[in-house]
């Protein structure tokens, strides 16, 4: 399998924006690219969870916060660190097939993208790519944290499943006795990773050695 330098990466509009942001600070300094997508209401999420903006927390991993259409940085594949899109942009390599096959991450994972990825609604950059992803048989992983579920949840998931898709519900494990909120954080990261196909280790797997 080759060595993964570049994901997309998708942010919607459900609780669970601590992971996003500790997986884009991951993957800044192992110089792995990033093209960034967000809901709009991101913004209103990143005020509740941490009392900041999406802009303030792009600029504490990449220095400074792209706006949509904007690059930062240099990754190890030679294209920028980070590169933001805007959600009407079918014209970026992430809405067609005929682009570089990139593994993609929905993370948060509202139900409701959930649904319309399920259901094939192209309605914007995000559901697009996942549709891309599924038809090309490419890496996709969504990340929902909505508890409890409904069975329309429930069929939707079993749906993605089917096709290709990867659950990851953001349920961090006890096993490993966390220390603190950062290593619940990095226990659900590390499972991103590994199913990304990222080869990162921030954690140690089950049955390691110091």
């Amino acid at each position: 399998m080759p060595r993964v330098t570049r994901i997309i990466h998708a942010m919607t509009g459900a609780s669970a924006t601590p992971y996003a942001f500790r997986l884009l600070e991951v993957l800044a300094k192992a110089k792995i690219g990033v093209e960034l997508m967000a809901s709009p209401n991101v913004d209103e999420l990143c005020r509740v969870e941490s009392g900041t903006t999406l802009a303030e927390e792009l600029a504490k991993i990449y220095g400074s916060a792209p706006a949509a259409g904007e690059s930062l940085g240099k990754a190890e594949d030679g294209g920028p660190l980070v590169r933001r899109h805007g959600l009407g942009d079918f014209a970026a390599a992430a809405a067609s097939g005929s682009g570089h096959e990139v593994p993609m991450l929905v993370l948060p994972c509202s139900t409701g993208t959930l649904g319309r990825i399920a259901t094939g609604v192209s309605d914007n950059l995000i559901t697009r790519a996942a549709d891309v992803c599924l038809k090309e048989r490419r890496r996709l992983v969504l990340v929902p944290r909505e508890t409890p579920l409904s069975a329309i949840h429930l069929e939707n998931m079993l749906t993605l499943t089917r096709a290709g898709a990867v659950i990851l519900p953001a349920s961090p494990g006890f096993y490993y006795q966390p220390g603190g909120i950062e290593d619940l954080l990095d226990f659900i990261v590390q499972r991103i990773l590994d199913q990304l196909g990222v080869r990162l280790r921030i954690l140690k797997g089950w049955g390691e050695n110091d």
